[in-house]
């Protein structure tokens, strides 16, 4: 069975939370997209295959999947959201993209083998970009 994962986040503007992640070149899925909410693709795949996405929710619309308290997510951490590319050279332009955006830059790490750079988008999730070299990862 493919599973797909959608991560939820709730963001404070909407509008201004859509127009980050495009600038750094991801797209909405429109069918999932309204005034409360945006269906973030981060790797789009047909129904029978998996994908990824992240749910950007209005606090208000967030609100409606839990009773426990919002975090903020510029004061408190919960989780850091991961995304992988295929070079090294392609953590630096994204993370290029992000700063240009609006997003805050975090630790860099070089591990030869693995290379990352984290941010904070315009709402302080947490996010790393990685690399890592297929050659090392053992079969």
């Amino acid at each position: 069975m493919a599973t797909s994962i959608f991560v939820n986040l709730p963001v404070r503007n909407l509008n201004k939370s859509k127009e980050f992640w495009q600038k750094l070149g991801y797209t909405f899925n429109a069918q999932f997209t309204d005034e409360t909410a945006a269906a973030l693709v981060i790797s789009d795949a047909p129904p029978s295959q998996s994908g990824v996405y992240a749910m950007l929710l209005t606090h208000e619309k967030f609100a409606e999947f839990t009773k426990k308290e919002i975090v903020d997510a510029n004061k408190s951490t919960e989780v850091i959201n991961a995304l992988s590319v295929d070079s090294k050279e392609a953590v630096d332009q994204l993370l290029e993209k992000v700063l240009a955006a609006g997003g805050k830059e975090g630790d860099k790490n070089d591990y030869g083998f693995m290379y990352s750079r984290a941010f904070e988008d315009l709402d302080g999730h947490m996010w790393e970009i990685l690399w890592m070299d297929p050659n090392h990862v053992q079969k």
